[in-house]
């Protein structure tokens, strides 16, 4: 499976999606002025990969600020990697915000609330 790398710009954030290298991240400001076009290749890779993911994925996300509508798209991708609870791999997010950022750490916070996922929110 080919990996999925996008260099982050000032208003999309850079993401890393390897399999081959188990490195899944995604972080910096997601603003995108077509939300959903950006993330519909992001999904649509994410959608093989729990076809046959790895033994253990792990999820970095580092978002210094998100939109609306990116947040829709970041839950989904979180619903997505749900899919590998069903199988006997596993799957577990780890959410940095810098430290005195508490908007960040509450929308990790508020993110892991509505996934069913191992989810960790860290400062840095």
């Amino acid at each position: 499976m080919q990996k999925l790398e996008i260099i982050n710009t000032v208003d999309t954030p850079y993401l890393l999606l390897d399999k081959e290298g188990n490195k899944f991240e995604i972080s910096g400001r997601s603003l995108p002025e077509d939300s959903f076009g950006f993330f519909a290749p992001i999904h649509k890779w994410l959608e093989e990969y729990v076809k046959t993911p790895n033994p253990k994925t792990e999820m970095v996300m580092h978002l210094d600020y998100f939109n609306s509508s990116s947040a829709r798209n970041i839950v989904e991708m979180l619903f997505i990697l749900e899919k590998i609870n069903d199988t006997d791999n596993d799957v577990e997010v780890t959410w940095l915000y810098n430290k005195g950022d508490d908007v960040m750490k509450g929308r990790g916070e508020e993110v892991s609330s509505v996934v069913e996922l191992p989810f960790e929110v860290r400062c840095i």
